[in-house]
């Protein structure tokens, strides 16, 4: 049932677009990073929520996580690899403390069965969450649970990690980086990286996998750049637009029917969440503590999903790009293959104690 006011498909539309622009200006007007993100993002989880049935093309949403991936393959210079070698320890520790951290909560929520025991799996595994959600339904999980738990925490910590970054600059007296909107691109260079975006749902589609919209275009962004043959450049404004949709899409998620089916749990699924952002913030403070690398960086680095959505607040950011994004990647595809193994695993432990 739709809300009195914004009945009609259009008027919702109108009624998101204003939203946008009203949340949108005055996160601008604070200095917020990634606000092209988080504003139209927060607008649709209000009309979402609030009854309003919008939704965006999936090939619309793949081509705009193409995008995406292709811009977190623009900011990835040959010496990355440089970078992984000598870090390879850490950026390993890294990885595997997030996932332990969140996989401990999820056995956690199933042990003390606040939640099913695949649910709570699926629901809080660090990222991917497109695919996580897919996944579960493909299990047998409450899809609709994992939905609500995956997409609250890309909304928190989008929301914590843009205001973190916000808060460390101004602390540090470092400015935001510039944009260049009207900034020339040279043509071929852009028909290039257009064409390297379009792999995502291409390949996305041809295999049934969606995590592959932004992983294939990082993918080919690389071979692209680290040949020679082309680099990757991508319009601001552009950019901006991309951000814009994705954020809806993932505000989309958040319909009334999902709501109110998770409602019961909402104060749990609430603190799980915190409570793993924080444990990923106390982390971050660690390696900050012990390493070369500044506190920002180490931050948004062990944010626990998602990695798209991270990787947008790393691009207005400055902070060590090659490294948030190679330890998002990371963990984006270690948990493509550890979710599954870790829910069979807990789905026979669980199944074994009601015998």
């Amino acid at each position: 049932m739709q809300v009195f006011f914004i009945r009609s498909r259009w008027r919702q539309w109108i009624a998101l677009v204003v939203l946008t622009l009203v949340i949108t200006g005055t996160l601008y007007a604070l200095g917020l990073p990634a606000v092209f993100l988080l504003g139209p993002m927060i607008s649709a989880v209000i009309l979402a929520s609030a009854g309003a049935n919008l939704r965006l093309p999936p090939l619309v949403t793949g081509y705009c996580q193409g995008l995406v991936g292709t811009m977190v393959a623009g900011s990835m210079p040959p010496a990355v690899m440089g970078e992984v070698v000598r870090n390879g320890p850490l950026f390993l520790i890294l990885v595997f403390s997030v996932i332990g951290v969140a996989f401990a909560l999820g056995w956690l929520l199933a042990l003390y069965q606040v939640l099913p025991g695949t649910t709570a799996i699926w629901g809080a595994s660090p990222g991917a969450a497109s695919a996580m959600v897919l996944m579960a339904e493909a299990a047998g999980a409450d899809f609709r649970l994992v939905a609500f738990m995956q997409y609250l925490r890309v909304l928190l910590v989008a929301g914590t990690a843009s205001l973190i970054a916000h808060i460390v600059l101004r602390v540090s007296g470092e400015p935001a980086v510039p944009v260049d909107w009207f900034g020339s691109v040279p043509p071929r260079d852009f028909a290039i990286s257009l064409l390297v975006a379009a792999s995502g749902p291409a390949f996305s589609y041809l295999l049934k996998r969606p995590a592959i919209n932004m992983l294939m275009p990082i993918a080919t962004g690389l071979a692209v750049q680290f040949s020679g043959f082309a680099s990757i450049h991508l319009p601001p404004l552009l950019l901006a637009t991309a951000y814009m949709l994705f954020g809806w899409s993932v505000g989309f998620r958040f319909t009334r029917e999902i709501v109110t089916h998770a409602l019961k749990a909402l104060p749990v699924l609430f603190v799980s969440t915190v409570v793993l952002i924080g444990l990923c913030g106390l982390l971050a403070l660690v390696v900050s503590h012990f390493t070369h690398i500044d506190l920002l960086t180490a931050y948004l680095a062990t944010s626990p999903g998602g990695a798209d959505s991270v990787a947008i607040i790393t691009a207005s950011s400055p902070v060590d790009k090659p490294f948030v994004l190679v330890m998002q990647m990371a963990r984006f595809v270690s948990v493509l293959f550890l979710g599954p193994v870790f829910s069979r695993i807990v789905a026979r432990h669980f199944e074994r104690r009601s015998l």
